[in-house]
Parts: structure tokens; C-alpha cells; sequence
């Protein structure tokens, strides 16, 4: 037999042991060696921190929202300021920060990152979603500028110019709810809040109906439809996975995307040839399509694409937070009627016994000269809608600095580096801390944001506790408007409506068949209502309901 082949083999060998060599050590570097100062579980050296990940997640509800699994491992942990997970190759390793000081050092500009540390690019994930030229991903100069331009679109004055419109949407909100109160049937809250949000932003977004409140799907528009179940296709992505590991998911986000931006583009041109006939009449507008194509003369294609971009992310953000947050809403007022007697003693004072329980009558003083008096002084819906944003937080701010940028915060006593890790500022373990607020961290009280001196830095609270729009120049553009909406909406249906929660959150009866009060004066329940993942957090069962005329 010839050596020449034997020798060959004997270099296959021994460059296949040489690599397999490099790549245990290499791997081993990963799990077990780099960034040593950031506290962790114990990892595999093949899956890292999946396999005990996954036995953290079957330690509870398997359907329940990732974050209330980073926060059993947290707890796990001793509640250190921030814990790494390597989820590689899957996805970047992860950082969870779950303290407001180190938070603030994130979103908070600095000398080497003016506009604060920069954001993760989450339209590889969601670019059909959200268009990859979002808002929400851009950087530096680039974001600083379409901030600039969006601005004036989201002003707290411009915004109250909008009541009438928020007002009649939200009419027709009520008469399916007035329906449902007739029939007795069993509902899903979410979708019609869901609805009525996307019709509300639809309009302040580029001016058009979005046609969605209607209960036969058959009659609501293409665009409504079409969005409800792009959103849908990320219901069940605990992982984010990417497109390779689900490439039947991806094809079908791609083909609902690609469909939602023709829609959009039509939309686009249309009101561009508008706005130059118009000439002067369209500079009026502060819709967030006549912002974006202010001052313009050519529709480019890259004009095109990126105005498109920006109208998919704010349809989509402008909607689903305010619905979300109007669920949970609903759902601590049923069951808190001690909570839900005061935001009726509120509305009474403000509109008088006889009108608080008439959504028309609360429409005609909303619209009267007094109407933006009247929203300032909503003090205790106010404090309602903060304490649901802390209890129930939409959704997490993400980091992502490239390796070598320099991406430093203090805790634990040292300085840690993050480069290249993603980065994610955790709201829901910030804002039930206790030892930020309470024994009460866990509970709806919403008398613990009453006579404070400022209602965005609250002196009784540390700096950065509640951030559910994230704090800093990167908080949403929208909270304002989310905000109005609220309340509009929790004035109309607190005094009419009895909602009961049906299925989980379900109140436990006594042998009368009356609500039981527990310790903490909020009715005892059958069983616990807990969010899940779908994009942001949402009610697991869609908030069923049945409802009731006062």
C-alpha cells in the first residue's frame, strides 16, 4: 500500500482534531469564561442556558410571558442588578437589567453615546411588522432627525385637538359593548379594544379609516384584517427565532408585510398628489404621513419606502399598547371596587351625579370649551392607568452596542462592559420591585401615585422605577396620546358598565353567589389571569368578559 495515502489521512486527522480542538475551546471561552463579572445560572457547555431556561419556563404556566420567567430567575439568582443568559446561536447572549439605576445609565445620553446607548435592531425580527427602516431602529443623526420631524404630530396641545375624533370612535365602542350588555354573551375585550385603538390611529397617522370596528370580519378592511394576523404569526415566538428555524412562518409574515406596504404605498401617493394640490393647506396637517412628506416635491423611492416604514411602526405601536392597556384597565377596576368607587366619585365631581353615567352626556362636556380642564383634572384615573402601566408594562426596551463601542455601566461595584451583548431593560421586574415599592409591588393600588410633586420623576420613588415608555430621548413619541385615549375611554364605560371577568381572573363567589373580598380588598379569583408574549404582553385569553348596564 503507497504512504502517500495513509499520510493524507493522517493530515485529515489531525487538522479535523486541530479544529474540533479550537472549537471546544472557543466554545468553552463562550459559556464559561467571558464576561465574568455579569452574575448567571449555571450553563451547558453544548446549549449553554436553553436546557435550564426551559426548566425555569416549566416551573410555571408554559404559555406565560418570558418575563415573568426572567423574574423567577432572577429571584433564583438573589435579585442581582442585572444576570446573563447565553442563548447562542440561537440568539445574542443576553443581559437582563432589572435595576432602575444601571437602566438609567442606558437610557440616559452620554459623551459616547449622545441619543443614549443605541437601540437593538429588532427589525430583523419584526421588519415585516414594522418595515426594517423604522423609527424605532434608527440611530444617532438619522433618529434625531425623524424624531424632530414627528414631533409636532404628538404634541400634547395638537393631541386635544383630536378629542372629537377620539370621542367618536370611541362611541362606537360602546354600542358594542351596549350590545354585549343586552345579549349577556361572553366576549374578548382585546379585540374590541384592539379595534378600536387601530381605528383611532389609523386616523391620527394618515388620516383614514380603518374601517375596524365591525364584529362580522367579512365588513372590516383589508388593512385591519391584515394586521391582526401579521401580528398574530409572533404570538407563540417565545425565542424570537430566526427566520431559519421557522422559514414556513417567515414566508408567511413576508407575504403579509409585503401586502400591508402595497396597501400603504397606495395610500402614500394618493395623499402625496393631494398635498401638492392642496400646496398650503397640506402644511397644516400634522398627520404622520403630511409630516413625513412635508416640504417635499418628488416622491422617491426611498421617500416611499421609508414613509411606509414609519406608518407601519406607528399603526402597529399606536394601537396595540393603548389596547393593552385599557384590558388591564377593565380588569383591576371589576375586581377592586373599592378603586373603581373612587374613579366614579372622580367623574361625579368633575361632570356632575347625573352625567358621569352617560357616555353622550361626557362626550358634550369633553367637547365644551372646559373639556381639556376637565381631562387635566382626572387625577385618580390618572393614578389608575400609571399603576396598570407598572403592573402590566407593554413591552421591554432592547440595547445593542457594537463590539468595541464602549458600552460600559456600573453594578455590582465594578465597571461592566456590554459590547455585543443585547440588552434588555426589563420593566416588568423594575416596576415589582419590593424593594422599590413595597410589600404592595404585586398589588393594584393606585393611591400610591397620588400627591406627588411631579408625575414624571416621582420624589417618593428612585429615579428610572416606572419607565414603561422607557425614560430618556428615546421614550415614545406616543405616550400622550396613549394617555388621552385612556382616559377618555375609562370615563365613558367606569360608571355605566359592570364587567365580570369569565374563564381565568374568573372572581370566586361566596355561597350567596357574591364576589369574596380578600386581605388586599380586591375580590378573591378562581383562578390567576397572567400575561403572555405576543409582540407585547397581553392578557392570555384575550380578556373574556361578560358585562353588565348599571
Amino acid at each position: 500500500m503507497s504512504s502517500q495515502p495513509l499520510a493524507m489521512q493522517a493530515i485529515g486527522l489531525a487538522t479535523l482534531f486541530s479544529v474540533m480542538a479550537y472549537s471546544y475551546v472557543k466554545l468553552y471561552h463562550r459559556r464559561f469564561k467571558q464576561h465574568p463579572l455579569l452574575p448567571r445560572l449555571p450553563a451547558s457547555l453544548v446549549w449553554g442556558h436553553l436546557q435550564v431556561f426551559d426548566s425555569f419556563v416549566k416551573q410555571g404556566k408554559l404559555d406565560r410571558h418570558n418575563d415573568m420567567v426572567f423574574s423567577d430567575i432572577h429571584k433564583q439568582l438573589g435579585r442581582p442588578p442585572l444576570f446573563y443568559l447565553d442563548f447562542w446561536p440561537i440568539q445574542y447572549g443576553i443581559v437582563i437589567v432589572c435595576d432602575p439605576e444601571v437602566a438609567e445609565q442606558l437610557s440616559k445620553v452620554s459623551k459616547k453615546f449622545p441619543c443614549s446607548a443605541p437601540k437593538a435592531p429588532i427589525a430583523d425580527r419584526m421588519g415585516d411588522l414594522i418595515g426594517p427602516r423604522t423609527i424605532m431602529c434608527k440611530q444617532g443623526e438619522d433618529w434625531k432627525a425623524t424624531r424632530k420631524r414627528f414631533n409636532p404630530g404628538f404634541a400634547p396641545s395638537h393631541l386635544m385637538t383630536l378629542l372629537p375624533f377620539i370621542l367618536d370612535k370611541t362611541t362606537r365602542f360602546l354600542e358594542f359593548l351596549d350590545h354585549f350588555a343586552q345579549s349577556e354573551e361572553t366576549f374578548t375585550l382585546d379585540d374590541l379594544t384592539t379595534n378600536l385603538t387601530f381605528e383611532i390611529i389609523g386616523a391620527i397617522v394618515m388620516e383614514e379609516d380603518m374601517n375596524a370596528q365591525h364584529l362580522d370580519l367579512s365588513r372590516q378592511s383589508e388593512m385591519a384584517i391584515l394586521f391582526k394576523e401579521l401580528v398574530k404569526t409572533f404570538a407563540d415566538d417565545k425565542f424570537h427565532l430566526p427566520w431559519w428555524l421557522s422559514p414556513v412562518v417567515a414566508r408567511r409574515r413576508r407575504h403579509l408585510g409585503n401586502r400591508i406596504s402595497q396597501l400603504l404605498k397606495d395610500i402614500i401617493r394618493r395623499r402625496f398628489q393631494n398635498f401638492k394640490t392642496a400646496n398650503k393647506a397640506s402644511s397644516k396637517l400634522r398627520t404622520v404621513l403630511s409630516l413625513a412628506l412635508q416640504d417635499t416635491e418628488h416622491l422617491t423611492p426611498d421617500l416611499l419606502d421609508d414613509t411606509c416604514d414609519q406608518l407601519k411602526s406607528f399603526l402597529f405601536a399606536g394601537h396595540d399598547t393603548t389596547s393593552n392597556l385599557i384590558c388591564w384597565s377593565i380588569y383591576e377596576l371589576s375586581r377592586t371596587p373599592h378603586a373603581l368607587r373612587a374613579v366614579c366619585s372622580e367623574l361625579e365631581t368633575l361632570f356632575g351625579k347625573e352625567v358621569a353615567n352617560n357616555p353622550h352626556l361626557i362626550r358634550e362636556k369633553l367637547l365644551s370649551a372646559e373639556g381639556p380642564e376637565l381631562m387635566s383634572r382626572m387625577v385618580y384615573i390618572s393614578a389608575v392607568i400609571k399603576e396598570v402601566l407598572r403592573l402590566y408594562p407593554p413591552a421591554a426596551s432592547t440595547r445593542l452596542a457594537k463590539p468595541g463601542s464602549g458600552l460600559e455601566v456600573s453594578a455590582t461595584g465594578n465597571k461592566v462592559c456590554l459590547d455585543g451583548l443585547l440588552i434588555i431593560i426589563n420593566h416588568y421586574i423594575i416596576q415589582r420591585d419590593e424593594r422599590l415599592f413595597g410589600e404592595t409591588a404585586n398589588d393594584f393600588v393606585p393611591e400610591r401615585w397620588l400627591d406627588i410633586k411631579d408625575k414624571h420623576n416621582d420624589d417618593k420613588f428612585v429615579a428610572g422605577a416606572w419607565r414603561p415608555f422607557e425614560t430618556g430621548p428615546r421614550n415614545c413619541i406616543g405616550q400622550e396620546l396613549s394617555n388621552i385615549e385612556a382616559r377618555v375611554i375609562i370615563a365613558m364605560v367606569a360608571c355605566r358598565y359592570d364587567f365580570t371577568k369569565v374563564g381565568l381572573g374568573e372572581p370566586a363567589l361566596d355561597d350567596s353567589g357574591r364576589p369574596i373580598l380578600d386581605d388586599k380588598h380586591q375580590f378573591k379569583v378562581k383562578s390567576e389571569l397572567y400575561p403572555t408574549l405576543q409582540i407585547t404582553a397581553k392578557p392570555i385569553d384575550g380578556m373574556r368578559m361578560k358585562i353588565k348596564l348599571r
